[in-house]
Formats: structure tokens, C-alpha cells, sequence
């Protein structure tokens, strides 16, 4: 990004006033802006490191427009909240990352240690060790923040047999008690889960950072399954070897 650029500028000013926000230590620029792969349209994705506590009001006292959470208002776990805004016509996503959590997740991760939480839009819900994702993809525009030395080998050890353990037990699953049935919505929704559990396993013991699903079933090689998902029909012996199939192919993909 040119520094002299209408962009820049605009980043320039949102983020002082975010860095000027009480008890704020951070501020980061991720998404696709953050790894320039974005477009003339894309989102700004920000978040605010506080230490402590944070008082949505005072993001709110700025006079920007749009929606603000309150903290653990979007689950109450390491993904506890946030805001998304329109400044100036640029819509704008802000992220509350508590500094306490993101040290207690990092040094989990080191140790081949994470949880995996339901959020909003993720099929799969997000390992903990997005919040160290971040600190390793992510620009840090003010502060001071801990950065991961890279991927952990303990990580990559633990986190793909763990993804992929419960890939195939939600397949198992999905063949014994939805395609017998003729529940394709729910083999359907099944083979998806499992599939974007793979991914995870895959991309984990590629030593990659994973920051949300947006592409991750490409990423991962798994783009067959679109195929198979697009195939499925409500006859039940169908339903049960499309359920082997999808076996067959995310098992292909992670043994490589």
C-alpha cells in the first residue's frame, strides 16, 4: 500500500483512533488486506488488543456507524466479541482480543494444546489456536505483540490426528444413522462438517495457519467433495455409499 495513498490514510486514522481507545495495547490489520490478496471492496479486518478489560462504550463513543458488541457477546470464548462499522463508506470489522487470553492460548499451542469453539459462520467452529494465527498472518499497526517463532511442532503432532479423529466419527455417524434414513440434508451437512474437519487436519500438519474456512476446502485439496455433495440423493443405499466415498477421499487426502 502506497503510505501516501487515500488508503493508507484512512487506515492511517482508524487506527489511531482504535490505539487511542483505554486500555488498548494493539492494533492489527488482518484478513485479505493484511496478506494483499484483497480487492477494491473488501472488508477492513481489525482487531484491538486490551490488557485487562475493555469497555465497548468507549468504541462506541468514536460515532461510528454500525453494530458493537458487548465483550463475550459472540460466545464468550477466545473469539469474545466485536463491532462491525461503516467509516467513511468502508465497511470495517473490529476484533476484541484479550493480551491475557492470546498469551494463555499461544503457550498452549507451543505445547501441542487447543480447544475448538463454536462461532458464527464456521461450520466446524475455530481451533483456539486461531488467536496465534493471527499474531503470525496478521500486521501489527501499533504496539507491541507476541509473534509465534512459527508453527509448533507439538501442534502439528496433536492437531491433525485430532481433527481428523473427528472427521471419521462424524462420518460413522452420519452412515449409520442419517443415510439409512434418507436424511440427505443431514449427510449432506455431515459430509460438509467432516470435510472442513479434514481440512483442518491437513492444514495443520502442513505447519499452515488457519484464520477462518473461507477457502480452506481448496486449500486443502478436498475440492472433490463439492462433486460429491452435488450427487447426493434421498435413496438411502446411495446416501450410504456416497458416506463411504467421502470416506474414501478425505482419507486419501490426509495420508498423503
Amino acid at each position: 500500500m502506497d503510505p501516501r495513498s487515500e488508503e493508507a490514510e484512512f487506515l492511517r486514522a482508524v487506527t489511531d483512533r482504535l490505539a487511542a481507545l483505554p486500555g488498548v495495547r494493539g492494533v492489527t490489520l488482518g484478513g485479505s488486506r493484511a496478506q494483499g490478496t484483497h480487492g477494491p471492496d473488501s472488508d477492513w479486518d481489525m482487531a484491538v488488543y486490551y490488557r485487562g478489560a475493555f469497555d465497548p462504550d468507549d468504541l462506541r463513543a468514536v460515532g461510528w456507524d454500525g453494530e458493537v458488541s458487548e465483550v463475550g457477546a459472540w460466545g464468550g470464548g477466545v473469539f469474545n466479541g466485536g463491532a462491525w462499522l461503516s467509516i467513511e463508506g468502508r465497511r470495517v470489522d473490529v476484533h476484541y482480543r484479550d493480551l491475557d487470553v492470546v498469551e494463555r492460548v499461544r503457550a498452549d499451542a507451543e505445547e501441542g494444546r487447543f480447544g475448538v469453539e463454536p462461532l458464527m459462520f464456521h461450520l466446524a467452529g475455530i481451533p483456539t489456536y486461531l488467536l496465534v494465527a493471527e499474531l503470525a498472518i496478521n500486521q501489527v499497526l501499533r504496539g507491541e505483540l507476541p509473534r509465534p517463532e512459527g508453527y509448533p511442532d507439538a501442534l502439528r503432532r496433536t492437531a491433525p490426528e485430532r481433527w481428523y479423529g473427528t472427521a471419521t466419527a462424524t462420518l460413522a455417524y452420519a452412515k449409520a444413522g442419517h443415510a439409512p434414513r434418507g436424511a440427505v440434508t443431514q449427510v449432506a451437512g455431515a459430509v460438509a462438517l467432516a470435510a472442513t474437519q479434514t481440512a483442518h487436519a491437513v492444514l495443520a500438519a502442513r505447519g499452515e495457519w488457519v484464520t477462518n474456512e473461507k477457502g480452506l476446502i481448496a486449500r486443502a485439496g478436498l475440492g472433490d467433495v463439492d462433486e460429491l455433495v452435488g450427487r447426493l440423493t434421498a435413496d438411502p443405499d446411495a446416501l450410504v455409499g456416497a458416506v463411504r466415498q467421502a470416506e474414501a477421499l478425505l482419507a486419501r487426502v490426509y495420508e498423503v
